[in-house]
């Protein structure tokens, strides 16, 4: 059962309290990456009949079958995809920048281009659960940045056959290649390169904790979204909220994984209990019960604070995934809540809405990162370069300041290239 706590009876440490991932992993994914950067494809097909049961005849996912996935997802489901993919793209595009230029006096000229990356790795999961909803956060903002080539990889089943709502996902998400290789292999093929698979600049999307462990390993090679951590959910509530929505709320991250995370902080001991009792009938429903379960048990709390406003207080130093402010009038928070991933206003926004439909990005910062990160967006698959040009009449008149700063910090020489232009 979830417990109960008093804010007044709490240190940080405790609040901030939170189980992560397995550990121990570190030297098996490098003896992965080490395989697939020295033997390739080869690697690729060993380790595809070693973890998903698969004999291979071909790693790249063919036409045919995404016309076939096309035929035998349902039509209802595929018009939710795709307006879904509508919703994400209209949130999206308006995260596009673009470059700027200053023209100064003496006919300098400074400014700064934006440039998407060449090519971008898209990780999707496939295990026992298939997400097309990765793919449309994923690709969709990839492609709205400009990205000219998107490579999704993905585990196959054990028939050598990738999930047929995933490859329905990506076509009306635009990937441009497929390939059936999942797990730390997949992130060692994509950073690396093999016959098949081509190297990539960036590397995205969520997994198991091998596949970020090799995202961890492969950072500076290529450029990686981040290295996720358990999905958590924070939802703060006043007395008013309905406690069988709030505990409902919190069960949709806790039947993700047992190492998720689900925190309610209310100003009312009475919903506190509520929501304690509704737990307790709810996940007893779930197929997935002894996953969320474990999740509530091991890393949930309810915690009873004196007033919103140190439940936001609160918040802000967890710095959640997923923060939900269920209150009559959510917007006059909005200010105060300064670390979050993603923020779901009002008591009528599941955070299942933003999970797949709404159109801002579910992939999101974990274990406290969105205090300094941000979710997936148009500006991962950038990158900026600045520019600029001095007349020489305009470096003359400058010249002597750049050498003293220069000798300033002991390089003569960068002073002398400087003023070698102008020796008399």
């Amino acid at each position: 059962m979830i417990k109960i706590y008093d804010i007044n009876k709490l240190s940080l440490d405790e609040i901030l309290s939170r189980e992560t991932s397995a550990t121990g992993v570190e030297d098996i994914v490098a003896d992965i990456i080490k395989d697939v950067r020295e033997k390739g494809d080869a690697a690729l097909y060993k380790y595809c009949e070693k973890f998903d049961k698969a004999k291979l005849s071909s790693l790249e996912v063919t036409a045919e079958e995404i016309e076939e996935a096309m035929a035998e997802v349902e039509p209802e489901f595929i018009e939710i995809i795709k307006e879904a993919a509508d919703n994400i793209t209209l949130y999206h595009k308006n995260q596009l920048q673009k470059g700027f230029e200053i023209k100064k006096e003496n006919g300098i000229v400074l400014g700064q281009k934006v440039l998407p990356v060449k090519r971008a790795g898209l990780y999707v999961p496939g295990g026992t659960a298939a997400y097309p909803s990765t793919v449309l956060m994923d690709c969709i903002p990839a492609k709205i940045a400009g990205v000219k080539e998107l490579c999704i990889t993905t585990p196959p089943n054990s028939r050598g056959k990738v999930n047929p709502v995933i490859l329905a996902a990506a076509k009306i998400a635009g990937a441009d290649r497929i390939f059936k290789v999942g797990g730390a292999q997949a992130i060692a093929a994509l950073a690396y390169g093999t016959e098949t698979i081509p190297k990539v600049d960036k590397i995205v999307g969520p997994g198991n904790v091998f596949v970020a462990e090799a995202k961890r390993q492969v950072y500076g090679l290529v450029s990686i979204d981040m290295i996720a951590g358990p999905s958590e959910i924070l939802v703060i509530a006043d007395s008013t909220c309905n406690p069988e929505f709030v505990a409902a709320d919190l069960l949709s991250q806790a039947e993700h994984d047992k190492l998720a995370s689900a925190v309610l902080v209310t100003d009312s001991s009475e919903l506190a209990q509520a929501v304690q009792a509704e737990l307790e009938r709810q996940v007893a429903l779930l197929p997935r019960e002894e996953i969320a379960r474990t999740s509530i048990d091991n890393n949930g709390k309810i915690i009873i604070v004196d007033s919103i406003e140190q439940a936001i207080e609160i918040s802000n130093e967890i710095a959640p995934e997923h923060l939900e402010v269920c209150v009559d009038e959510p917007f006059k928070y909005l200010d105060a809540i300064e670390n979050a991933g993603s923020i779901f206003l009002g008591k009528m926004y599941p955070e299942a809405l933003g999970d797949y439909f709404s159109g801002t990005n579910h992939t999101l910062p974990t274990s406290g990162t969105a205090k300094f990160s941000s979710p997936l967006s148009v500006d991962d698959f950038v990158k900026k370069s600045a520019y600029s040009y001095y007349t020489p009449e305009a470096l003359e008149k400058v010249a002597d300041k750049v050498a003293f700063f220069a000798e300033k910090e002991g390089l003569s020489a960068h002073a002398r290239s400087a003023t070698v232009r102008f020796k008399k």
